[in-house]
């Protein structure tokens, strides 16, 4: 029987957790943040990466593809060390690692160049998440463990904002290489982390119970496909996957398509992704309130079967204004259907396997959503389409997958994390 909380509403939530709870989920949000904004700059220079290397906007899209399938390195070997020997290392690692590729890859001399440290970003990029979410979620009382979830997924959204920002206003004058070099600012978070951030209480109970119990556990990754946790680890990768192709059905070509379909100026593009993204961040909170006070599950399916009917309403319209804010209401919905992924991972799997079963099961998503680029460029030209019409498909396929997924697995809401042993 899963341990659940009773909460005193007498303290406002803000005041519950302690100073070192909000330094370790401030650690993982800048982390994830900063993150976001390496990979998705990428997704605002395809075009002129493609014009400058004379390669076909294909081949662009398989760096960005590559970029994705590498997360599923990182977040392996990340989330195996930080079940191992804590949270905190590999996330140093992590913004370390993919700062300092993104970096190198605005010297890129070749488009082989690009790809190979583009690929080498994404094992950075996938040892992020796991070891923060894990820091954040297992840090975070139950209270409002939810809402903050949110706030954390959703501020993906604003490294996108912030991407599209410096797109907007900067690309002129520092061109795509430039857009690059700017991310090896991330990797200043790193000083913050190594003095400030503890490793949470749960995982060093945890541990410690291992090690006196003699019950360690060696090999998480294959733990979690032992007959007890196998059906919980495959619906959670049916709706990890669901949600990748929804993601980039969504962002990865919307850009390349107002740029290469309808011919818009760089600020023109920049702002409609700035809004959604900023609308993306403050529904996260929102949902994140509704995963606290309904269901974690609700707070995942609603806004997705809002989306499938958002989706039509900029994708198949040829008037700049209803495809802005068609795009930007989107993000409420769509791009709202995240916030529930580090508190629903976090609380449907034991601590000894915690942040090895959220890095495979999240970021085997991102194989899936490695293709989706790829297939719907390739689909667009092979029928002599727009992007719109590929990018309608696989978002509404990908959302209800989602909402089959999510309805097949575990309400969590209120659970609370202890440090107990689990895994035999």
């Amino acid at each position: 029987m899963k341990a659940t909380a009773s909460f005193d509403t007498a303290i406002p939530w803000w005041k519950e957790p302690t100073r070192d709870q909000w330094i370790a989920y401030l650690a993982a949000w800048l982390g994830w943040t900063l993150d976001a904004f390496d990979f998705t700059i990428f997704l605002l220079i395809m075009v002129p990466i493609a014009s400058e290397f004379h390669v076909p906007l294909t081949a662009v899209a398989v760096v960005f593809t590559i970029t994705l399938w590498m997360r599923l390195v990182g977040a392996v070997a990340s989330g195996w060390l930080a079940d191992r020997v804590g949270r905190k290392t590999p996330l140093m690692i992590s913004i370390l690692w993919y700062s300092i590729c993104n970096f190198i890859a605005g010297f890129s001399p070749s488009f082989w160049f690009l790809l190979l440290f583009r690929a080498l970003l994404g094992i950075g990029m996938g040892a992020e998440w796991p070891a923060g979410a894990a820091l954040a979620m297992e840090s975070w009382p139950a209270r409002s463990r939810g809402f903050m979830s949110g706030i954390l997924q959703g501020s993906w959204g604003i490294g996108f904002l912030l991407s599209s920002l410096v797109y907007g206003l900067f690309y002129q004058s520092w061109g795509w290489r430039g857009m690059l070099w700017v991310g090896i600012l991330p990797a200043l978070a790193v000083l913050y982390i190594r003095r400030f951030v503890k490793e949470p209480d749960v995982w060093l109970e945890n541990r410690k119970l291992q090690r006196d119990q003699r019950r360690e556990v060696r090999a998480p990754l294959l733990s979690i496909f032992k007959p007890a946790l196998l059906a919980n680890t495959l619906t959670a990768c049916w709706w990890m996957a669901s949600g990748f192709v929804v993601y980039y059905s969504i962002w990865a070509l919307f850009a390349t398509h107002l740029q290469k379909d309808l011919g818009l100026s760089p600020g023109i593009v920049a702002t409609p992704i700035a809004i959604a993204n900023l609308v993306v961040f403050l529904s996260s909170g929102v949902w994140g309130v509704v995963a606290d006070r309904m269901s974690r599950r609700w707070s995942m399916i609603i806004p997705a079967l809002i989306a499938i009917a958002v989706a039509p309403i900029y994708l198949l319209s040829q008037n700049i204004t209803w495809i802005i804010v068609g795009f930007v209401v989107q993000g409420a919905f769509g791009g709202g259907i995240y916030g529930q992924n580090p508190s629903y991972l976090a609380e449907r799997f034991p601590t000894e396997v915690r942040a090895t079963a959220s890095a495979f099961c999240y970021h085997q998503g991102a194989i899936w959503g490695g293709f989706t680029a790829p297939v719907l460029v390739y689909f667009a030209s092979a029928h002599q389409t727009s992007l719109a019409i590929p990018m309608l498909i696989g978002t509404v396929g990908g959302l209800v997958s989602f909402i089959l997924a999510v309805l097949c697995g575990p309400e969590t809401k209120g659970k609370v994390l202890i440090p107990d042993l689990v895994v035999t």
